[in-house]
């Protein structure tokens, strides 16, 4: 005689609950944590580098903010590639579904815990770049400063995480992934450079060439128009927000082993 077991009065898993574990994977393992530690100590070793080579009239808020998008826009969305790409290359794929059958909220807690990390790290490199304005003595190292710097900044971190985060779900390999989100958006940006046809439509199509006004509006250098806007959102949608929606779609049809 077989016997089945009843469980549908058994509470399901809180969301909450599924996007505190995945942030405890992040600090689990030995790479985790020395990723977390390199976001860190590498946003505050370029600033140091910038603060010692830089004149002090240049050691303002806005270029210090500008200094800590290159480290972070590197290392960020390694972050969100190994959040779901760990899952499948050590094998425990089988054991969180099992856990939490609904792939949908497993994948979205795993979206808010990189957004989480993104914030803790735009958290860190503010704080840094106010010490290190505080620090370089400009007479105007916060002159100017608006919402939308901490806006735009900010911006620019969730969406390098979210880029990550959309290689690891449509690739499901760590290192595939890696050398994919490295190596797809340089080669697109010297096609479109090097193509003479190609440059004048390369905001609108090449997210490196989108950026460029954002960075140099952190040091007040250039103020960003409705075009530029538009640009950013149009390469947003095809570099971050199409690659998210179809990593998604493959994770959820995707074997389980």
């Amino acid at each position: 005689m077989s016997m089945t077991l009843d469980v549908s009065g058994t509470a399901q898993i809180p969301f909450t609950r599924l996007v505190s574990v995945e942030l405890r994977k992040t600090a689990d393992t030995r790479a985790g944590r020395w990723l977390l530690g390199a976001i860190v100590g590498i946003t505050a070793l370029f600033m140091i580098i910038f603060f010692l080579v830089a004149d002090s009239e240049e050691r303002i808020f806005g270029n210090f903010i500008g200094i800590a998008s290159t480290p972070q826009g590197f290392l960020l969305p390694v972050l969100g590639i190994l959040l779901v790409t760990s899952e499948w290359s050590q094998r425990t794929a089988m054991v969180t579904f099992a856990l939490a059958p609904s792939r949908t909220k497993v994948i979205a807690a795993k979206t808010v815990a990189a957004l989480i990390l993104g914030v803790a790290a735009f958290a860190a490199a503010v704080l840094i770049a106010a010490l290190a304005t505080v620090l370089g003595g400009a007479s105007e190292g916060f002159e100017g400063l608006t919402a939308t710097v901490f806006v735009l900044f900010l911006a620019l971190q969730l969406l390098t995480v979210l880029q990550g985060l959309a290689y690891g779900l449509i690739l499901l390999n760590t290192p595939a992934a890696i050398v994919t989100f490295f190596v797809l958006p340089i080669a697109s940006s010297i096609v479109f450079a090097l193509v003479p046809f190609l440059s004048d439509v390369a905001p609108w199509f090449d997210l490196g060439t989108a950026q460029q006004p954002l960075f140099t509006s952190f040091g007040g250098e250039e103020n960003l128009t409705g075009e530029h806007y538009a640009q950013l959102g149009t390469t947003a949608l095809i570099w971050i927000v199409l690659p998210f929606m179809a990593g998604w779609a493959r994770v959820m049809r995707a074997e389980v082993k």
